[in-house]
């Protein structure tokens, strides 16, 4: 899904390519754009964010997300399970700004234990984690008796059909792939 360029020709550190994604995604939450220039390969990069002037608190945020009677109502218990702890909290950040009750592990083991103890109304799982996959915690969540109301959305770098196959024989309700836009993610919710 990622790409980086050959870390041992450059002495660059090795990593998975995703930075420029990301903060293409964080850049973009807040409406702004971000372009790379280069005039090639060992010539270094130039990247320009671009961002709006700043507007009313959490503008980001769709029309009654932030603030307000709209967001009581919408309110939501969610648990989020991700492996990557900067990309749960970044997650978790963002939805509690929008008035939900939020709360991030980082492994399928520790998202069991917490939604058998806390009975979250959402779970927004990442596929790959240790100790229990995304697809073993759905499974899990679908055969207990208050899990079958849960909405479950799977988070994942990987966008084939197949996947999305595997996610609905899981019991997953819906599939996004990362990043997450959070408009399309609030909008779920």
């Amino acid at each position: 899904m990622f790409a980086q360029a050959d870390a041992k020709f450059d002495g660059g550190a090795p990593g998975l390519g995703i930075g420029l994604a990301v903060v293409r995604s964080l850049v973009g939450l807040h409406g702004g754009t971000v372009r790379a220039h280069s005039a090639g390969q060992g010539l270094g990069t130039r990247i320009e964010v671009r961002l709006p002037l700043a507007g009313a608190p959490h503008a980001f945020l769709p029309d009654g997300a932030a603030g307000g009677s709209g967001a009581a109502a919408a309110a939501r218990r969610i648990l989020i399970a991700d492996d990557n702890v900067d990309a749960a909290e970044l997650l978790a950040e963002l939805l509690r700004l929008a008035g939900h009750d939020v709360r991030p592990v980082s492994d399928g083991r520790a998202a069991i234990d917490l939604a058998a103890a806390w009975r979250p109304e959402v779970m927004i799982l990442d596929i790959g984690m240790p100790l229990a996959n995304g697809y073993d915690v759905a499974s899990w969540v679908r055969r207990q008796a208050w899990g079958r109301d849960v909405l479950l959305v799977a988070v994942t770098g990987w966008g084939r059909e197949q996947d999305g196959d595997r996610a609905a024989r899981a019991g997953f309700d819906r599939r996004l792939v990362k990043p997450v836009e959070i408009d399309h993610l609030l909008a779920l919710l």
